[in-house]
């Protein structure tokens, strides 16, 4: 497949762009500063934007299977980038007819395992209130994924990890894995990748975690 990676050189990214050129695809990662992106293929085209526009944005995702973004806000502060860098590129999309979209979300903007305990619910209802601003600009992302005409999945993932690909973790399409507090960046690179060919995931918010 031919595949366009945006926010490449963050965790989830970078695994993004690794494991599709090692399972053969074309990527094209689409990032600010090359320097900072340490993989490298002969499959690989790097593109520097600032994601100023969408008109330069339409070249990197023309004639692409598919588009995978890891984009969103690194700290509090950042809180408003994952709405308008996604509009963004919707937008590029929508303009050279690219449907299938995956981003990366955060599994409190989704709904909560039913049979979770005090423990979970707990931490979850504080983590919500620490960050209300991120899952607030996260949840305008996701808004914005409805309104849009491509066939969009948001992979909801709980508390990060940097750890090595394991390939066995659990997804709910439309809910949260019960007790799932961690999964490695790795993990949600993959269950990405997996998901693109997913008819099941389409137009769908999906919990994953370990």
């Amino acid at each position: 497949m031919k595949l366009t990676v945006f926010g490449a050189t963050g965790g989830i990214g970078r695994e993004l762009v690794r494991q599709a050129l090692d399972a053969g695809h074309e990527v094209t990662a689409v990032v600010r500063d090359p320097a900072r992106l340490s993989v490298t293929g002969d499959r690989l085209e790097v593109v520097r934007s600032g994601l100023s526009g969408s008109e330069e944005l339409r070249p990197a995702v023309r004639g692409r299977d598919a588009v995978l973004s890891g984009l969103g806000a690194r700290s509090r502060k950042d809180a408003g980038v994952a709405t308008r860098l996604t509009r963004t590129v919707l937008d590029a999309m929508e303009a050279e007819g690219v449907r299938r979209l995956l981003v990366v979300s955060a599994a409190p903007v989704g709904p909560a395992p039913a049979h979770d305990g005090p423990l979970d619910r707990g931490v979850r209802r504080l983590v919500s209130a620490v960050l209300k601003d991120v899952y607030a600009d996260l949840r305008a992302m996701e808004a914005e994924l409805a309104r849009s005409g491509t066939d969009w999945t948001s992979v909801r993932p709980p508390r990060l990890q940097d750890k090595p690909l394991t390939g066995r973790y659990r997804t709910v399409v439309g809910g949260f894995p019960p007790r799932g507090r961690f999964i490695g960046r790795a993990d949600v690179a993959h269950a990405m990748l997996a998901m693109i060919g997913s008819g099941e995931t389409l137009k769908q918010g999906v919990g994953v975690a370990y």
